[in-house]
């Protein structure tokens, strides 16, 4: 198998920059990818990055990634506290899958405190910025080798 890492971005990532900068910083989903795919050559990984704000693309490139990827960095934005169709594809495939945010989940709104995802995944970075990817980065090729 390939030393490739999926980093999965759901809705409204693509507006990050522009949105609400106070939470999110002035980083785009393009610096973002920079820097991940920067991390992961040092790291001896490709990274595969990824947004979509459709449900069934993310569960699409999840089955997808358990053929093709060591692992998953899955930014699920709003979906992570709803989807249980998310869980359920994350529990379908074998390879680890961390859930990142950008923001501090825990010191947003209540409704943001619970995840729908985080049952199924390894493990949760939130809080760093877009550092959290990096560190779901390193997490993932820690586990995975």
């Amino acid at each position: 198998m390939m030393k490739t890492i999926l980093v999965l971005n759901g809705p409204n990532l693509n507006m990050l920059g522009k949105r609400e900068p106070g939470i999110y910083g002035g980083k785009t989903l393009a610096d973002i990818e920079a820097d991940c795919k920067t991390v992961g050559s040092e790291l001896g990984l490709s990274v595969d990055f990824r947004q979509s704000n459709h449900e069934g693309t993310l569960i699409d490139w999840l089955h997808e990634a358990d053929e093709k990827s060591l692992g998953v960095a899955f930014n699920a934005g709003a979906y992570t506290h709803t989807s249980i169709a998310l869980h359920d594809a994350i529990r379908a495939i074998s390879i680890p899958v961390i859930e990142v945010h950008v923001s501090n989940v825990h010191s947003r709104e209540e409704f943001r405190h619970t995840s729908m995802i985080a049952p199924a995944c390894k493990g949760v970075i939130c809080g760093f910025g877009p550092h959290s990817y990096i560190l779901a980065l390193h997490a993932l090729k820690n586990i995975t080798q």
